[in-house]
């Protein structure tokens, strides 16, 4: 059974930093696409980035350049360093696996990222 379990969120200030973790179990970990989405309240959950096992990453557009997505395949971890934190960046994040059918499979739970102004 695949278990995703994301960390790393908190309150920030504007302009700050977080680097948010995923530690996958159960997973074929080193073979996935691996990605992380956010949910704004109110809105749909959104694609942030995805790494590939190859270690390509794809990001959308309103966030390049200030989140970086990273893997560990040693350790079964992926990352999203987040810099230049702005308050539009409010939401959970999660993180997901995308396992053999190459599209979002397995969730975590979340982790919440509340940047104030």
């Amino acid at each position: 059974q695949v278990q995703l379990v994301e960390s790393g969120g908190g309150l920030v200030q504007a302009g700050g930093s977080l680097r948010l973790s995923c530690a996958a179990s159960g997973s074929i970990f080193s073979i996935n696409t691996m990605a992380w989405y956010r949910q704004a309240p109110g809105k749909e959950r959104e694609l942030v980035a995805l790494i590939t096992s190859g270690g390509s990453t794809h990001y959308e557009d309103s966030i390049r350049g200030r989140f970086t997505i990273s893997r560990d395949n040693d350790k079964n971890m992926v990352y999203l360093q987040i810099n230049n934190l702005k308050p539009e960046d409010t939401a959970v994040y999660y993180c997901s696996d995308y396992g053999l059918a190459g599209r979002p499979e397995y969730w975590g739970q979340g982790t919440q990222v509340d940047v104030s102004s």
